[in-house]
């Protein structure tokens, strides 16, 4: 029996190629306006005099459905003209950005510098594309990821794109965050929440920042709560997660992220490969599911939203 899941008021803390994909398949499954996606801003940076916010664009652009299909992030055959001649005349051209990716920067950095709010902002950005979700930046104030290496401190995106994410993590710090919080609608979005789910992001750099905002983590308890792994048979689907896991001195697994969010969550999902795991896992306080959680299509990611909503079910205050 097929459940009907569009009244269910659901907020997804999400981040990288990962959480943009659960949260498009969650998009189709709720109602627009009882969804919201809360985003990982510590990836901002300042390049090029703009302000680039590569998480909030991934959820942005595959939301409105022109996101690069194989990479996952920028816009599906963007073209480069702009960069090619910024390159010609000596400008640095590591962090790749499309001429259509442009436009949404310049159009944003524009509209911070006259004063408005990163979340009417991202809001204003939405509607231009016609996407119907809200997406909510985590803080509209900065709070920088630092990526602490072997070669020295820099921010997340010089470690993750310029250097590869090759240095040696050594640990991870967040400049301004003696002075960044939670928006308000990002409260109200969880508070109002029947179900809070943790899309399978990076632990470390994507959920971790959004969880460390103060109240951030206590108005999560406070909720019914599911995570989903981005640990697959011990590897990371993308990115460095299974990397720093390794360099943190923790063997890269499904439990690892499970134990992570341990006291946090009270269900977890995890790949049909770790189904070994479940057991251990919930050992740890919560409840397991194992299903299929590959998202290489956009059918897969739907399939894979409604196997975790019908997982987090039995967590629920009031029925489906």
């Amino acid at each position: 029996m097929e459940h009907n899941y569009s009244d269910l008021r659901v907020v997804a803390l999400a981040g990288g190629v990962g959480g943009a994909r659960l949260a498009y398949g969650l998009t189709q499954l709720i109602s627009p306006g009882n969804f919201s996606v809360i985003v990982n801003t510590g990836d901002d940076f300042e390049h090029l005099g703009l302000s680039i916010c590569p998480d909030l664009d991934t959820v942005l652009y595959t939301l409105a459905e022109i996101e690069q299909p194989q990479a996952g992030w920028g816009i599906a055959d963007d073209t480069h003209e702009c960069l090619d001649f910024l390159k010609q005349m000596g400008a640095p051209d590591w962090f790749q950005l499309g001429d259509r990716d442009l436009a949404v920067h310049l159009q944003r950095s524009a509209w911070l510098r006259n004063g408005i709010r990163l979340t009417e902002v991202t809001a204003s950005l939405a509607v231009a594309l016609g996407v119907k979700t809200v997406i909510l930046p985590m803080s509209d104030q900065p709070c920088r990821t630092m990526v602490l290496t072997d070669q020295g401190e820099m921010d997340f995106q010089t470690y993750f794109v310029k250097h590869g994410w090759q240095p040696r993590l050594l640990g991870l710090a967040w400049q301004g965050s003696d002075m960044a919080v939670m928006t308000g609608e990002a409260q109200q979005a969880i508070q109002q929440a029947d179900l809070v789910v943790i899309c399978p992001s990076n632990p470390f750099v994507s959920i971790d920042p959004i969880l460390n905002l103060p109240g951030m983590r206590t108005a999560v308890q406070q909720r019914p709560c599911v995570a989903v792994s981005p640990i697959i048979g011990g590897k990371a689907v993308k990115g460095p997660a299974g990397k720093m896991f390794t360099e943190l001195g923790v063997q890269p697994s499904a439990l690892a992220v499970a134990e992570h969010y341990r006291s946090l969550v009270r269900a977890f999902v995890l790949d049909e490969v770790d189904s070994g795991m479940i057991a251990d896992v919930e050992r740890l306080g919560m409840r397991a599911f194992a299903i299929p959680t590959w998202m290489k299509t956009r059918e897969e990611r739907v399939s894979v939203a409604a196997g975790v909503l019908s997982c987090a079910q039995g967590l629920l205050s009031r029925g489906v």
